[in-house]
């Protein structure tokens, strides 16, 4: 549709789809509307007399922009026993997640632009949301990774200092000082310090309640002040992912210049050493869960404003794999369908209010990473909505998950509040669990040349 067929189209009030009686979370805070929707646009907030192909009667339910998550591993190609990108935005979709942002850790790793390009013609035909793809920053494409930053639907560039192997494990300062001169974006962080990694393995003992005595939160800390320094030498922003320790959000919020920070729900919900003896391997994740004094202090720093984003991290593996005897069971859980329900039912706690869960989860996502046409319930802004009740009391269950996976560790958790529809371009992909669309994903689209900061 071209704009002047979506000005006429306005101006006569048609719409494709109109949201009735919602309370709306916009830029200005909460405000009571209808919202008309045009070619996947919005056409009108306060929509008073417009008529449409379809209504959705939103009456007591309040109307998110569209919640993206910015940290998954959908294992598709080469590990799709476990995941693949159909099972996962299906997943994304019913938790009320309207895109993804998938990590370069699959078979063959995400080093190139022909790997990009697999990605993106799987998800082309089989992604239920909208999606970009990591490109890890490694020695096998140093010199490229400026040039493949810039490929469309590429959101940026991830390094691995620890918590990984071959081609995609940056550990050394001189490597990672080359990986961040390459390129302008905002480089994404696992920062864990592989050589202390290495050198506590022995202290696992066999039991899966050690895992965060052999990946403590010095290895956490040490890795997050050395890429940090290396950043400040190259002007380089970073973005680090899955901040676990008090120590490191402390010490972040001195660098907001430099740095954008991510949690996870799991780490802002879990707490060692309960999640171990209730859930065994289920729980362990990399970096670990802690132990309630961290996780205070991961909570200040969504108090204080240290937390850019929530991600979910969701990295599936089968309950087989789980089972293995730890430390052979591999870290990873379910987590992009769970992220709205967990962190609705910290709102309904009065952890944090509303407004700030759709700062981390909408308006942060699209102003950090230079999303077009995101993260905002704006006239012109895309039709992607989150639709929540968050009086709705219910049960997480491991039927509800999409996941190849089958398991999520909230299995039995009650909660209150509940993601009741997801619209993705102005079409409702999901309403009350059930999947209404093909998959109708989409590219998404970042600003020309934008340097994130």
């Amino acid at each position: 549709m071209t704009p002047n067929e979506f000005l006429q189209r306005t101006a006569l009030q048609q719409a494709d789809l109109l949201i009735k009686d919602a309370t709306l979370l916009t830029p200005a805070g909460e405000q009571q509307a209808d919202v008309a929707v045009i070619a996947g646009r919005i056409a009108a907030l306060g929509a008073a007399n417009w008529q449409a192909d379809k209504v959705l009667d939103a009456k007591g339910l309040h109307l998110l922009p569209g919640v993206i998550d910015t940290q998954v591993h959908f294992r598709e190609p080469g590990l799709t026993h476990k995941e693949d990108i159909a099972h996962g935005s299906k997943g994304a979709v019913l938790g009320g997640v309207t895109g993804f942002f998938e990590m370069p850790n699959t078979n063959p790793l995400t080093l190139s632009a022909s790997c990009l390009q697999e990605k993106l013609t799987i998800a082309a035909k089989h992604s239920y949301c909208h999606y970009a793809f990591y490109i890890g920053g490694s020695a096998a494409n140093l010199g490229q990774l400026a040039t493949l930053e810039q490929l469309p639907g590429c959101a940026g560039i991830k390094v691995f200092m620890g918590s990984s192997f071959g081609d995609l494990l940056a550990e050394q300062d001189e490597l990672l000082l080359k990986i961040l001169q390459d390129g302008r974006r905002r480089v994404a962080i696992h920062a864990e310090d592989e050589a202390r990694l290495r050198q506590r393995k022995t202290l696992t003992g066999g039991d899966v309640a050690n895992h965060p005595l052999w990946r403590d939160a010095k290895s956490a800390l040490l890795a997050t002040r050395r890429i940090i320094a290396l950043a400040e030498q190259t002007d380089r922003p970073l973005h680090i992912l899955h901040v676990s320790t008090a120590e490191e959000m402390a010490y972040l919020a001195a660098f907001k210049h430099r740095v954008t920070v991510e949690t996870t729900p799991h780490h802002l919900t879990l707490v060692a050493p309960d999640c171990y003896q209730r859930l065994g391997s289920l729980a362990q994740m990399n970096p670990p869960v802690r132990d309630a004094l961290h996780q205070q202090g991961l909570w200040q720093g969504i108090a204080d404003g240290t937390v850019d984003i929530l991600g979910s991290d969701h990295a599936p593996h089968t309950l087989a794999e789980k089972n293995q005897a730890y430390p052979d069971s591999p870290s990873g859980m379910t987590g992009v369908q769970t992220l709205l329900p967990v962190m609705l039912n910290h709102v309904a706690k009065g952890r944090l209010s509303l407004q700030r869960l759709v700062d981390l989860t909408s308006s942060s996502p699209a102003r950090i990473f230079g999303l077009t046409g995101k993260g905002r319930l704006a006239v012109g802004y895309d039709a992607d909505f989150t639709l929540v009740d968050l009086k709705a009391q219910r049960q997480i269950d491991n039927s509800w998950i999409a996941s190849k996976a089958g398991w999520t560790p909230y299995h039995g958790e009650q909660v209150t509040g509940w993601p009741i529809a997801t619209v993705i371009g102005g079409q409702v992909a999901m309403q009350h669990d059930e999947i209404l669309t093909g998959p109708i994903g989409k590219p998404f689209l970042f600003a020309d040349g934008l340097v994130n900061t």
